[in-house]
Formats: C-alpha cells, sequence, structure tokens
C-alpha cells in the first residue's frame, strides 16, 4: 500500500527476533484522575484521585525514575522445524525422500511493566506467542522463569507471573484524560539496550491501524479487535513491545507495541494500547484466566463525507451499521442496519475505533445505552452486551489449562499439507502435562483416546470428561499425532496424580 506519495510504510510489531529470523513485522494540568490496579479485588482498576499542579514542568527525571525499575525484558525461547539442504551425492545418486528436519532455536526480544509486588507482569501478546520458555530479567538483573496467564490476541496483551516479592511497580494513570500534545515516555529494552527512556508528546488518539496492516478489521471492528491507539513521537525501535508509556507523573497510560517505518526501525510514529483497555483485559485474564470480550454484534464502517451524502446521512461523525448479528443483543434492542451510532453511555463516538473502545470498557452481561440516528431522527436504545457464544455469563478458562499448552484449529492449507481432514495444532507451551510427556510445538493431535479431534473446544470437552471420571485409572490421555514434518507420535498424559 502506497502512503503520503511514493512512501510504502509497514506496521512492525516492536518485538525482536534474533538466532538468523527476522523482525515481526507485519506488512507494510489541571486535577486528573489515575487508575491504579487493585489487586485485592483481583479486578481491573479502581479510581483514585491524585494532587496534580497544573502546567507540569518538562522535567522529565522524575517520571523516569518512578518507572524505569518497574521496566523488565523479556525473552522468549522456541524451537522451529526447518529442511536441511539434501546431500549433494544422495541427490545424483537418486534420493528422492523428504528433506531431512532440524530443529532451530528461535529467541525474541521484548520489554514488560511490573504491575503488583509479587509479580504480575504486562506485556504484548506478540513477544512470548509461541514461545516454549519466557524468561524476565529486571533492572537490577535478576533472573527469572516467568508463566504465562493468559493472553489476548486481539488487544495484543498478555499476562505473566514470576515468584518474587516487594517488586518496583508502576502505577496506573488514565489514559481518557491524555491530551493530544502532552509529554509522554517510553520506556523499555530497543535493540536489547536495557533502561532506555525516550520523550515525545501525543500526536493523536483513538487511533486506527487496520489499513496498514492490509486488512479490513475496520469494517469489522465491532466483532473483531479492539484498535484505538495511542500515538507518539516518542522513539520506539524493536524490543520496546510491551514497554511503557508513561506521562510525567510516571503513571503508565499505555503499552507500547508497534511502529509505522520503511526500515523497522523508528521514523516518526509509534503507537501504543492505551492503559484503560490494558486494565479491562489483564483484570479479566487473572481473576477468570481470559478476557471476557463484551460483543455488541454489529458490523460497522466509518462515515466519510461522501458515503454519508450517497446514504442520505444528516452528519460525517460516526459509525454506520452495515449489519446486524443473529441472536445478538443489538438485534434484541432493535439496532438496525443502516442506523449510525454516536454515542455509547453519553461518550461521543465518531469512528469505529473509538466504538469499539468504549464496548471493550464493559463485560457480557452489561447494559450500555447506545444513541443513534435512524432516517436522520435521534433515538436512544438500551443493550445488553453479550460474549462470543451468545450468552450473558462470565466464561472462566479451565479444562486444558493444566496441558500447559496453547492449541489453534488446523487450517485448509494445513489440512492438505498433512493429507488429514481434522486436528489441532500444538501452538505454545509451558510448564505442564504436554510438555513433561514430551510434546514440542507444532504437534498436531488427531486423536485422545480414540476420539478424532476436530477442534480445540472438543479437545476442550474431552479433557474436561477425563479430568472428571469418578474411576482414578480412566484420568489419562492417550494422544495420537503428527508433526509438520510427517512424523506420527504417540504421548500418554496421566491425571490420577
Amino acid at each position: 500500500m502506497k502512503l503520503s506519495g511514493k512512501i510504502l510504510l509497514g506496521l512492525v510489531m516492536v518485538a525482536g527476533v534474533s538466532a538468523g529470523v527476522s523482525y515481526l513485522t507485519v506488512a507494510g494540568t489541571t486535577r486528573q484522575a489515575s487508575l491504579a490496579y487493585d489487586s485485592a479485588q483481583q479486578n481491573a482498576v479502581k479510581l483514585v484521585n491524585i494532587n496534580a499542579p497544573s502546567g507540569l514542568e518538562t522535567d522529565f527525571t522524575i517520571a523516569a525514575e518512578n518507572t524505569i525499575n518497574a521496566v523488565v525484558n523479556i525473552t522468549s525461547k522456541s524451537m522451529r522445524t526447518v529442511s536441511q539442504p539434501v546431500d549433494i551425492f544422495e541427490y545424483f545418486f537418486g534420493y528422492r525422500g523428504q528433506a531431512p528436519q532440524q530443529q532451530v532455536p528461535q529467541v525474541g526480544i521484548g520489554s514488560g511493566v511490573i504491575i503488583t509486588p509479587d509479580g504480575y507482569i504486562i506485556t504484548n501478546n506478540h513477544v512470548i506467542e509461541g514461545a516454549d520458555e519466557v524468561s524476565v530479567t529486571t533492572n537490577d538483573k535478576e533472573e527469572y522463569t516467568a508463566k504465562v496467564i493468559g493472553t489476548d490476541p486481539a488487544t495484543d496483551i498478555a499476562l505473566l507471573k514470576i515468584e518474587a516479592k516487594n517488586l518496583p511497580t508502576v502505577a496506573f494513570g488514565n489514559s481518557d484524560n491524555l491530551k493530544v500534545g502532552e509529554w509522554v515516555l517510553a520506556v523499555g529494552n530497543p535493540m536489547n539496550l536495557t533502561s532506555t527512556v525516550t520523550a515525545g508528546i501525543v500526536s493523536a488518539k483513538g487511533r486506527s491501524l487496520g489499513a496498514f496492516m492490509g486488512n479490513t478489521r475496520g469494517k469489522s471492528g465491532g466483532n473483531l479487535s479492539i484498535e484505538s491507539f495511542i500515538q507518539t513521537d516518542a522513539a520506539v525501535n524493536q524490543g520496546n513491545s510491551g514497554g511503557a508509556l508513561v506521562n510525567l507523573r510516571g503513571e503508565l497510560v499505555g503499552i507500547n507495541t508497534a511502529i509505522i517505518s520503511q526500515t523497522g526501525s523508528y521514523s516518526g510514529y509509534s503507537f501504543a494500547i492505551p492503559v484503560n483497555i490494558v486494565a479491562r483485559v489483564v483484570g479479566d485474564i487473572k481473576e477468570f484466566g481470559s478476557y471476557q470480550r463484551p460483543y455488541l454484534g454489529v458490523s460497522i464502517r466509518d462515515l466519510s463525507a461522501e458515503f454519508a451524502k450517497e446514504k442520505n446521512i444528516s452528519v460525517t461523525n460516526g459509525v454506520y451499521v452495515e449489519s446486524v448479528e443473529n441472536k445478538s443483543g443489538a438485534l434484541e434492542a432493535g439496532i438496525k442496519a443502516g442506523d449510525v451510532i454516536v454515542e455509547v453511555n453519553d461518550v461521543a463516538v465518531k469512528r469505529s475505533s473509538e466504538l469499539q473502545e468504549q464496548v471493550s470498557r464493559y463485560r457480557p452481561g452489561d447494559k450500555v445505552k447506545i444513541k443513534l440516528l435512524r432516517d436522520n431522527k435521534t433515538m436512544t436504545l438500551s443493550v445488553q452486551l453479550r460474549n462470543r457464544q451468545g450468552g450473558t455469563d462470565v466464561v472462566k478458562v479451565e479444562g486444558v489449562e493444566v496441558l500447559g499448552a496453547a492449541f489453534k484449529d488446523l487450517t485448509d492449507e494445513q489440512k492438505r499439507s498433512l493429507n488429514v481432514s481434522y486436528g489441532v495444532q500444538v501452538n505454545g507451551l509451558t510448564d505442564g502435562k504436554l510438555k513433561e510427556a514430551g510434546v514440542r510445538k507444532g504437534f498436531v493431535i488427531l486423536k485422545v483416546n480414540d476420539v478424532r479431534i476436530q477442534s480445540v473446544s472438543q479437545l476442550e470437552e474431552v479433557v474436561r470428561t477425563v479430568q472428571s471420571s469418578p474411576r482414578v485409572e480412566d484420568r489419562g490421555l492417550f494422544i495420537v499425532g503428527v508433526y509438520p514434518n510427517g512424523k506420527v507420535s504417540y504421548y500418554a498424559v496421566d491425571f490420577s496424580e
């Protein structure tokens, strides 16, 4: 995609990967309220008042001192399978078998932010995604093995835990109170240079990056990822991913995650996930094991002057409803295709990204007031948000977490490559039953206890059934599967211990 004349830009997720693997790249004052992490309630945040003088001076030293010791270096390690060249003599003498495979280590680097004294750490999902091992090094050079508590790829947030006490933390600020032009600091470990602080200003808020990623996320963002980034001109590079964006009081206002660059290095703008979104996500992960994502149940798009004229819509700021999903809160409340949503609970939403952000602040089961235009007439509807399954209950992660692995359904291409019609793939491993049994990342589970595994949800159901068996001798899994190189393997997992 060409932008700004002839300049081709790419969105770079700012975590670095070494061992011969390229960096992760995707195409292409007044008195304020501060948010503080409430570890006692194990929920997201609570509001507390902080006295701050108006017109803060541009002195960065206090913010840096309050932050630098709570920002850590994160190293993720995984093994990937590569094909080795066939020996030239074997080639000439008729070798026609499959090229030999070799496991090659892949090491990624990033940053993280300590949010509780007992070792909970926020980072980006893309920093640790697919890792077999995750380690954390603090600013005083102490190294820990980290456990992945949970992740949310759609918001690119992950929550880690290390076993430690009395760790320095960063207080949560309020990203809603950020103003364009306000000074902020980015703190992280770019290029593996630990404890680096850079300064910049907030260049924009509510920025969507879907266009830079070459997809249509902005059109259906009501049901997909949350895209409402803080844009700054603070220098951010590979390794900064998961690091802190703080205001001049040293309060966390965002988690640095991406840059737009021609070269893969900083060239003007960087992007951070607002802390008000981060707080909701990590609070849910900590309490329930996963983010309780609320769904309005609409497919949406931004309004433009041209589109508004075409549809005879009297406003150009708002979010156009293209369709309404069946069995959704929006349908039940009476929202229709062609409506233009302009407010959520009295907060104006001018773009899809702003609607996404406002809805994300609630949980399935919560009711929100949606102000909209229909035939250029204003009306307000009450909508009960739902979860992905169409219900309003909190969904806790259970069952497969004891296996210590992340799973994903096979794509059609993977099925063709492996010559199978079913199966789920092990997408990442931490300490757990599968790792103890010898399973490696990439393994495709075909059968468990002679049951064909068609999906991740089916695997979860099988595991739950086995775990809850009244007969101790039946609490085990016999797993049959295949690796991407074609090797068939068998593993046994015992839950009776």
